[in-house]
């Protein structure tokens, strides 16, 4: 296996109310890039990619919660660029105006997907081969995108946790099994960019994460 990183750059801005991490995935030395799971703030994000001479060409998305998709429809219109995400979740864009009064935030704008990612085994993005890795438990929906010895995790699996599952659609034992059977499978030395809090590696969460000691 190539060097985790070897040919990719992450940069991650934590975003919004919820502390969600953003994040911009590029090739080295390319100026495009994905926008995976933008949470909120989007001027912040934009001028982001302006300081940086980024100019980003799709948002995709772990799931469909609202601390994940808040910036997601003004940035698709601001930059005409494409929504990845699994259909399963449409339920969660649905009822965004309930979740943010439930939390007590701005009711963001429903964004459409353009592209579910429901029968897709990778994308094809800024030059780089995205594995889409179904991973439901914490939403039906939710996906691991595996690239370049990395894994974006979204909600599922956190250094030293894993995701909640007492949200509408969240199973525990669906969970688990994603975790066990998607997760566990990829290299120990894989890094798990989260959507919340720092990054991890497969092998630590292996090793020390207590959810995951009969697995």
């Amino acid at each position: 296996m190539n060097k985790p990183g070897q040919h990719t750059e992450v940069h991650v801005e934590t975003v919004g109310l919820f502390y969600e991490n953003t994040f911009f995935l590029k090739r080295r030395d390319h100026n495009e890039v994905v926008l995976i799971d933008p949470g909120d703030e989007p001027d912040r994000l934009i001028e982001t990619l302006a300081a940086r001479s980024w100019r980003a060409v799709a948002i995709v998305n772990t799931h469909g919660h609202i601390d994940h998709v808040g910036a997601v429809a003004p940035l698709r219109t601001r930059l005409s660029i494409p929504f990845y995400m699994h259909s399963a979740d449409q339920f969660l864009l649905d009822h965004l105006e309930r979740s943010a009064r439930n939390w007590g935030v701005e009711v963001p704008e429903t964004p459409a997907v353009d592209h579910p990612l429901d029968e897709l085994e990778s994308v094809t993005l800024v030059g780089l081969e995205i594995r889409v890795l179904h991973t439901p438990g914490h939403t039906p929906g939710g996906v691991s995108l595996a690239v370049d010895g990395r894994v974006f995790a979204g909600d599922c699996l956190f250094l030293g946790s894993i995701g909640r599952t007492d949200f509408p659609g969240g199973d525990t034992a669906q969970l688990l099994a994603s975790i066990r059977n998607r997760l566990l499978a990829l290299p120990d030395e894989t890094v798990v960019h989260s959507g919340h809090g720092p990054d991890t590696t497969i092998g630590h969460e292996r090793r020390h994460n207590p959810f995951l000691y009969n697995l």
